[in-house]
C-alpha cells in the first residue's frame, strides 16, 4: 500500500468514532498492540528530543525500504507512534520524504493534542524524515 492509502485507512478507522474519548482509547489500544522495543535500543542516540515523554525510534534499512520500531513510556504517545510507523514503515526513503502527512489533521489530532504532545509528534516525524534523508543521500551517492 502507498503512504496515502495507509493514511486513508487510518482516517477511515478513526471516522468510526465521534467522541474523542473513544479516539483516545483507540490510540491507547494501537499503542498497546505494538511490540516492545528491546532494551538495547533504548539509548540516548535513539531518544527523540522535544518529546515530554520518553520516545525511542530505531530504523532498519532493507532492500531499499525503511522499517521503523519504536516505544514510549506514555500510552497516548505510543498510539501516535503506532500510527506513524503504520504509515511510514516499509517505504522507500524518497516516498517518506515526499509524503504529505494529512491524516493527522484529518482525524483531528492537531486540535486534540496538548502543545507538548504536538511538539513531540512533530519531533517524531522529523526524526523519521531525517532517517529517510540520510538513506536517500546514501543511495544517491552509490548511484
Amino acid at each position: 500500500m502507498t503512504i496515502d492509502e495507509l493514511q486513508n485507512e487510518v482516517i477511515e478507522e478513526f471516522s468510526d468514532f465521534t467522541d474523542w474519548m473513544d479516539k483516545y482509547q483507540l490510540l491507547i489500544d494501537l499503542g498497546n498492540e505494538m511490540p516492545l522495543l528491546d532494551n538495547q535500543y533504548k539509548t540516548e542516540e535513539n531518544l527523540i528530543e522535544g518529546c515530554q515523554s520518553r520516545v525511542w525510534i530505531v530504523e532498519d534499512y532493507k532492500d531499499g525500504l525503511l522499517y521503523f520500531s519504536a516505544e514510549s513510556d506514555a500510552l497516548i504517545v505510543k498510539g501516535l507512534i503506532a500510527l506513524l510507523l503504520r504509515v511510514f514503515s516499509g517505504h522507500t526513503p524518497q516516498e517518506i520524504l515526499d509524503a504529505d502527512l494529512y491524516f493527522i489533521e484529518e482525524i483531528g489530532l492537531s486540535d486534540h493534542l496538548s502543545p507538548t504532545r504536538s511538539n513531540g509528534l512533530l519531533a517524531m516525524v522529523k526524526r523519521i524524515k531525517a532517517y529517510a534523508l540520510a538513506y536517500k543521500t546514501q543511495e544517491d551517492a552509490q548511484a
